[in-house]
């Protein structure tokens, strides 16, 4: 089966907003055997959605639509499908009242004309019940097509996609069984590992794919098989991951498991019972945002300071003025300093922090830039590491972002094999 997706808004086409959406929507049907066939972006024009609704229809046998279902004038998605389907729009009592709720509830403002006609939907439309807001999903079919309209606000429509669209379509269709592995690698570039695992992935199974996923010293490996015997599906991929693992043993750091490598850090730590905290100079809060990402996190992360000037590192940190006039603030000995700073600050039992120059002025050290010192105070001493990552500003904080959770996911499976 092949789906398409539709986003509508100008904001996605002016670069306002990032179109997240689609990827959410392409994982979670990939995930139940429904192939995305095409992704497309349209404007809130009356033309342009109808054009992209009618090639969609030629395409694909579901096409998911999101935005331009909100109440203001320029939201015309609802209307447009309407009249594609040759319908009209009546009000659903079901979703007033949830809108009237709502309003009550959360609220507390007059209910207007513009909110009461979010109730309005298309006759021939299913309607799906959006819990999070005021604008419904909507269900309709034609010519063998199914249609399905959602907000475009993204916690509205996953809501939506996990609770009405996806058993919907699992309960309509007899679909593939798909898998998903994903093995997470830190230290080796794509290219090197595409060469390490050349006669591996020569003698895959037809129906099983190994796919590089590269970002900035990482790269995931993913393994996809899809076939209708679930239970083959599950034993050869078991067997293919028992095959590839001793090929990379010195540089595959785990599973994803549709987690992140900070999930993962903070599952291990929570199972250590031992706790992190971080000092930032050029990662400038980083490392402590993808880590406090996910909730949870306050079980193992106690804190994290971005201790950007250096008079901040010496007032704060207790680094000593003299390890940085010696060596400069950017150096292992200043690295090192502010990690057993940031861990007694905290008092916790792991501290990793981040000094360098990401450019693209030198700052307050001759330091080149792309030149970063990370550190990682551990319960038994401290050491660090020297890296050099290019001349690109985005690029070498997010590299250190990256290095710095390598370096320490390392340090945490030492003590988890041991």
């Amino acid at each position: 089966m092949q789906a398409e997706i539709i986003t509508i808004g100008d904001e996605i086409l002016i670069g306002q907003i990032v179109d997240s959406n689609s990827a959410f929507i392409s994982q979670h049907l990939n995930k139940i055997g429904i192939s995305v066939y095409q992704i497309t972006s349209v404007q809130d024009d009356r033309t342009h959605i109808l054009k992209a609704l009618k090639e969609a229809e030629a395409n694909a046998d579901v096409v998911v639509i999101t935005g331009g279902l909100g109440p203001t004038k320029d939201d015309i998605t609802k209307k447009t499908i309407a009249e594609y389907f040759n319908d009209t729009l009546k009000q659903d009592d079901t979703v007033l009242e949830n809108i009237k709720e709502m309003w009550k509830r959360y609220v507390r403002q007059e209910l207007t004309q513009v909110n009461i006609d979010q109730a309005l939907v298309p006759t021939r439309s299913t309607t799906l019940m959006n819990r999070y807001g005021s604008a419904p999903g909507m269900w309709l079919e034609q010519n063998n097509t199914i249609f399905i309209a959602m907000p475009g606000v993204p916690f509205e429509m996953q809501a939506l996609m996990s609770n009405e669209v996806i058993p919907r379509l699992q309960q309509r269709f007899k679909l593939p069984y798909i898998l998903h592995r994903t093995l997470m690698t830190y230290g080796l570039g794509e290219s090197m590992i595409a060469h390490r695992l050349k006669n591996f992935e020569d003698n895959l199974p037809e129906f099983i794919k190994l796919a590089y996923l590269p970002n900035l010293g990482k790269v995931r490996l993913r393994l996809s098989a899809k076939g209708k015997d679930k239970d083959n599906v599950n034993q050869e991929m078991s067997r293919q991951i028992k095959a590839l693992l001793p090929l990379i043993k010195d540089i595959f750091v785990g599973f994803e498991h549709d987690h992140s490598l900070e999930e993962l850090i903070g599952k291990q730590l929570s199972e250590l019972g031992q706790t992190l905290s971080t000092a930032e100079s050029c990662t400038g809060g980083k490392i402590a945002e993808q880590l406090t990402a996910f909730s949870g996190a306050s079980n193992f992360f106690k804190g994290g300071l971005v201790s950007y000037a250096t008079e901040s590192k010496i007032n704060l940190l207790s680094v000593d003025s003299s390890l940085i006039e010696a060596h400069s603030v950017v150096s292992s000995q200043v690295a090192e300093a502010m990690a057993i700073g940031v861990k007694n600050l905290f008092n916790t039992d792991y501290g990793i922090s981040t000094t360098g120059n990401a450019g693209p002025t030198k700052g307050d050290s001759d330091a080149e830039v792309g030149t970063v010192f990370i550190a990682i105070a551990t319960p038994s001493g401290v050491f660090s590491e020297e890296f050099h990552l290019g001349n690109h500003r985005t690029k070498v904080i997010n590299k250190a972002v990256n290095k710095a959770l390598e370096l320490f996911e390392k340090e945490i499976l030492k003590k988890l094999i041991n």
